[in-house]
């Protein structure tokens, strides 16, 4: 771990070289591309910093114990060691975090989607109680949220929507979503009291961007068509809609949020690149080590990753083992505890993987 930090604080003060020769700071893109790499280990170097300075004071004391003759002095230099050596234990753990290797997506802005899976009705308001749950976490955490299309029912359900969520870090936090979401009920409709389950699915992609995807023209389809409503009832009476199929990998997207054709069509050309990034990402994942992928932010949407019972009050996430009972607050957008439980089991797990 030393000669890895020590790698690490040589390439700092390489690049707190470069970002003082005035030909790097004429260049702004270089410049900018360095203060972003010297900015990524900075966290890093400050600890190792630290690190290395309780290291030299637990020497000195242990010194000054063996050498030292004065019994006063020794007795100080001791009662001092204890707590140096918790704090160097201390730090030693958080250079083990800082070292993992952080996913490249973690800073992008995220692509959401929620689509109502079986249950019928009471899956699509379920998927909206999804919806409000994520914009509510959005607006704790400071981020934005765009809607880039929609498919409601006439109750206010969400049959299938693709959300645009930006700010630092929303994809580091809203990754451990994907999935299957499994919600026990007992419906509005259901006169009898009896419990229903019903699921929806939730996808979270990294926002590519346009240098990660390259997209030939060549190989999408768009057509254009008129909105539609609920009910089918005319939105506007343009052809604004519009369709793209990317016909190499069959992926379709469709939007039709926007009264202008043009701000449909680059809502939806947003959410393909998102869609084929992160198609291209985890093709390559799986060539490269599929036993290495962990169940936690992979994406695989296969398996039922939550349930949220109404009866009880509680919502729990399979894949940590841990239940919240505080269902109405979570819903409401309150959902860090479990975030931060899920980060802390991803992180556990890549420590023993390089242990």
């Amino acid at each position: 771990m030393l000669d890895k930090l020590k790698t690490i604080k040589d390439k700092y003060d390489a690049l707190s070289r470069e970002l003082s020769d005035p030909e790097i700071i004429r260049d702004q893109d270089k410049f900018r591309r360095l203060a972003q790499e010297q900015a990524s280990l900075t966290d890093i170097v400050e600890a190792y910093d630290k690190y290395a300075t309780v290291l030299d004071h637990i020497a000195q004391n242990r010194e000054l114990m063996e050498t030292e003759t004065d019994a006063e002095l020794v007795a100080l230099a001791k009662e001092e060691l204890f707590p140096l050596e918790q704090e160097r234990e201390a730090l030693e753990e958080e250079l083990k975090v800082l070292l993992i290797p952080k996913d490249k997506n973690d800073e992008k802005n995220v692509i959401l989607e929620i689509r109502a899976g079986t249950g019928g009705e009471e899956a699509a308001l379920f998927g909206g109680d999804l919806l409000r749950m994520y914009l509510r976490y959005a607006e704790r955490r400071g981020y934005t949220a765009e809607t880039m299309s929609s498919n409601m029912t006439e109750l206010g359900g969400v049959k299938e929507i693709i959300v645009s969520v930006a700010g630092k870090g929303a994809y580091a936090r809203l990754k451990y979503e994907s999935g299957v979401h499994r919600v026990q009920r007992v419906p509005d409709t259901e006169s009898s009291g009896r419990i229903h389950t019903s699921a929806a699915t939730v996808a979270v992609l990294p926002e590519a961007e346009e240098v990660e995807v390259n997209i030939d023209p060549n190989d999408l389809r768009i057509d254009v068509f008129r909105s539609g409503g609920h009910g089918g009832q005319s939105v506007n009476t343009t052809d604004s809609a519009v369709r793209i199929t990317h016909l190499p990998s069959g992926l379709v997207v469709t939007c039709q949020d926007e009264k202008s054709q043009i701000k449909n069509k680059a809502k939806a050309m947003k959410v393909l690149a998102s869609r084929l990034y992160d198609l291209y990402k985890d093709a390559a994942m799986s060539e490269l080590s599929e036993n290495r992928r962990s169940q936690v932010g992979s994406g695989d949407r296969s398996e039922r990753i939550r349930t949220y019972n109404f009866p009880q009050g509680r919502v729990t996430d399979h894949r940590i083992g841990l239940t919240l009972y505080k269902l109405e607050a979570f819903l409401d957008g309150e959902m860090d505890e479990m975030i931060d439980a899920l980060i802390l089991d991803e992180r556990q797990k890549k420590l023993q993987e390089q242990a």
